[in-house]
């Protein structure tokens, strides 16, 4: 029950709240610390052992995490010194990881249950499962189909749903294991790369709570709900009074 936090990026759409702190250390609801949720998260869920992926600020979340211990894990960590990514710093990890572990954003509020995506990753056999969320997009305009010049079809301000990544995945091992350490590698270059192979990665989708703090509106609704939504986003053990 392993997991790879990825913890290093700059947080610029977030600024000027990631200008002194990394994002995965900014407060929500004046109580905890996005990364803290998570990691009691982890613990509950029965995870035993994190490695985080450091870079931006990246002694603040040492100092803050330390060992896990408090948190119920075994944590240590991994330092870029150069941007590798959000799968690149897995690379020079593939020693240090089990067959199959799970990846994830350290900026994400979600009750998804990590330790049953890992295990459904585990029995599909794919090369990565990845943890989806619907989204509901509503268009302002009216859409046109066009072909050879003619209109063939008109839809009013259509609503497009669709499915999105969450930023958790379970993966295996042997799914990195032919790249090479020191390489920077996106998530999509992944799936891309494993598309094009004929290795199709496998849903996981997952309709409770997600919000991705990637921006200063979803930072000001992750805090605007946070009191509302703690007893579904902190194990009981941790809870405090509102």
């Amino acid at each position: 029950m392993h997991v790879v936090i990825m913890a290093g990026g700059l947080g610029t759409r977030l600024r000027p709240y990631t200008t002194a702190l990394p994002k995965p250390l900014v407060p929500i609801g004046d109580s905890y610390a996005i990364l803290e949720i998570v990691l009691h998260q982890l613990a509950a869920c029965g995870f035993t052992h994190a490695t985080l992926a450091i870079n931006h600020l990246g002694s603040l979340i040492r100092a803050f995490v330390g060992d896990g211990r408090r948190f119920g894990l075994r944590v240590d960590y991994t330092e870029e010194r150069v941007p590798l990514s959000t799968v690149g710093p897995l690379f020079g990890l593939r020693d240090r990881l089990p067959e199959h572990f799970l990846v994830m954003n350290g900026d994400i509020l979600t009750n998804l249950d990590y330790a049953d995506l890992l295990r459904t990753h585990v029995a599909s056999g794919a090369p990565v499962t990845v943890a989806t969320f619907r989204r509901s997009v509503r268009i302002d305009f009216g859409v046109l189909s066009v072909a050879d010049g003619r209109v063939v079809e008109f839809t009013e301000k259509p609503t497009l749903d669709y499915r999105v990544s969450m930023g958790v995945y379970g993966l295996s091992t042997k799914t990195i294991a032919s790249y090479p350490v020191g390489r920077a590698f996106g998530f999509d270059e992944l799936m891309l790369d494993l598309i094009g192979q004929g290795q199709y990665p496998a849903d996981y989708p997952f309709e409770g709570h997600w919000l991705d703090i990637g921006r200063p509106e979803d930072y000001d609704e992750a805090n605007r709900t946070f009191e509302a939504l703690r007893p579904i986003l902190l194990p009981a053990s941790v809870r405090t009074p509102a």
